[in-house]
């Protein structure tokens, strides 16, 4: 066993394959915001509650340290370019995608496996993240759809090798 640098660590954590997920909400001024994350979690059935974690520098903390509301995606394996344009901070992440207001008004993209309309209900910083909690207002799904997965540093959408 070694001691865990940020790089041995974030090693060991991508041999956990994880679904991936397009978090949104809107700014202050009614913008969309939105960005990929794979740190989703279910945290209680009653009441309705899931968790996800943001890095303190990101440029989308100080929407989400504000937001009443978010939404989660749970992407499919077709999705895949729309969560690596989530991802990336040189380009429009919205321009020529549709999308429609939530609960709050977070934003909700159009063919994701699954939706969670979120009322944020708690934030907790830890570390260099901020957990927030959501109380899930509304969720939907779709069929059977392979999920897009992230493992190793990488997108995935068959089998995890």
């Amino acid at each position: 066993m070694f001691e865990p640098s940020p790089e041995r660590l974030r090693a060991a954590l991508g041999r956990f394959a994880t679904g991936v997920t397009i978090v949104t909400a809107r700014a202050a001024d009614g913008a969309p915001v939105g960005l990929t994350a794979n740190s989703f979690n279910s945290v209680s059935l009653q009441p309705p509650l899931v968790l996800w974690s943001l890095a303190l520098s990101s440029r989308a903390l100080p929407v989400f340290q504000t937001a009443t509301h978010f939404a989660i995606h749970v992407l499919g394996a077709q999705q895949q370019a729309l969560a690596e344009r989530f991802a990336r901070r040189d380009v429009d992440r919205w321009a020529g995608v549709a999308w429609t207001p939530g609960a709050g008004g977070a934003p909700l993209l159009p063919q994701a496996l699954a939706v969670f309309e979120c009322r944020c209900r708690s934030r907790y910083p830890e570390g260099d993240h901020i957990i927030l909690v959501g109380e899930v207002l509304r969720c939907q799904h779709g069929d059977a759809t392979p999920a897009l997965l992230y493992h190793g540093g990488r997108f995935h959408t068959g089998p995890v090798a």
